[in-house]
């Protein structure tokens, strides 16, 4: 079952809501952002912004740069292609997933990390309290990890996201941690795509659920 608020999000927004928004939202990362596996209006950052608009706030449908299997540097790469990017009201983060896949270093890893974050707030117009920083979901949990190490991959990205909670409260942008969510649900053939490895809509929704409190505390006027 959805979540009641995301759900009723996406039952009582229009898109004559869409049309007049004026906040514009950036989201920035891998698989899990562009929603391998799932319609467009499922994924979780298009889930957010009605969840957004359902509360009051004029938020955009996202703009997303994001593509399945970009690393922390194809990412950079592709932002480098898509400038000028312009400011944004509201900027998320979730990449690192590959890194790990491809055997790759948390230490590697951070530096890297560390470049996007700081991208990502001038994004912001240099206001860290306008980015959103999400944890890596544990793949390890899914069918597709069937044979392989799944104590290794998920003691992987306990280091990776160790980095990603440090450097984001160093840097002031908000953390979000999804990670145990996607241990304790990410398995369930309702929480999976078809492919068994991506999130399905359901499980986008309680990344949403988990994500849209912090949102708006970061966008609602003070």
């Amino acid at each position: 079952m959805w979540p009641s608020l995301v759900l009723a999000a996406m039952l009582t927004l229009g898109a004559s809501t869409a049309s007049a928004a004026s906040l514009r939202y950036l989201a920035l990362g891998d698989s899990y952002t562009i929603g391998e596996g799932v319609d467009a209006e499922q994924r979780w950052p298009e889930q957010l912004a009605r969840g957004l608009r359902a509360a009051g706030l004029p938020v955009a449908p996202p703009r997303i740069l994001a593509r399945t299997g970009w690393t922390t540097d194809e990412l950079a790469a592709a932002m480098d292609a898509a400038e000028p990017l312009g400011e944004w009201d509201l900027v998320s983060l979730l990449i690192g997933v590959n890194n790990q896949y491809r055997g790759r270093s948390p230490e590697a890893f951070e530096g890297e990390f560390r470049a996007l974050l700081r991208r990502a707030i001038g994004l912001a117009g240099q206001r860290p309290g306008r980015v959103l920083v999400l944890a890596i979901p544990d793949w390890g949990v899914t069918p597709f990890a069937a044979g392989r190490d799944r104590a290794r991959i998920a003691a992987e990205l306990d280091a990776y996201n160790a980095v990603v909670a440090r450097v984001a409260r160093e840097s002031g942008a908000a953390f979000v941690d999804i990670s145990a969510l996607s241990r304790r649900r990410g398995g369930e053939p309702a929480m999976l795509a078809a492919d068994g490895l991506h999130p399905s809509a359901a499980l986008y929704a309680l990344w949403t659920e988990a994500a849209l409190p912090v949102a708006r505390r970061m966008l609602e006027p003070d």
